[in-house]
């Protein structure tokens, strides 16, 4: 993935998958495949730290000194079985970056709203990929 011309750079791309199970109940895991800086996934949670904020939130504005402008790797699935139909999307996030009210409240010179965060990380996803497990049919 690469960063858009005017965004904040990339923090990780996470592989989404979904599944149902023998007794019909939906499933869903992340996995947080590639991201930027040094950072290590938590051994406990299997959760990555996070990148860190820029945001000054009385200029509205952020810096690009945290993230990648670029982030790939190739991965496969540690869990895959193949007798479950399950799916897969990839979810790129950026580094936080001034949310619009924080950006109407700096034009407007006032505070930004209560009850809203004045930073927030963008996203972008793929279409998923489906998998179907191959049936030979036999006889």
């Amino acid at each position: 993935a690469m960063k858009g011309p005017n965004s904040g750079n990339l923090d990780r791309i996470q592989m989404i998958k979904g599944w149902v199970d023998a007794d019909g109940n939906p499933h869903d895991k992340i996995y947080n495949v590639v991201w930027s800086g040094d950072r290590e996934l938590i051994k406990d949670t299997g959760k990555l730290p996070a990148v860190g904020n820029t945001v000054n939130i009385a200029d509205a504005s952020y810096t690009n000194t945290i993230g990648d402008g670029q982030l790939m790797t190739v991965w496969t699935d540690p869990d895959f079985d193949p007798s479950v139909p399950s799916f897969y999307y990839l979810r790129a996030l950026e580094i936080p970056t001034p949310r619009w009210s924080t950006y109407d409240a700096k034009v407007l010179g006032i505070p930004p709203p209560p009850g809203f965060p004045p930073a927030i990380q963008e996203r972008a996803w793929t279409s998923p990929i489906w998998y179907s497990p191959h049936k030979v049919k036999r006889g």
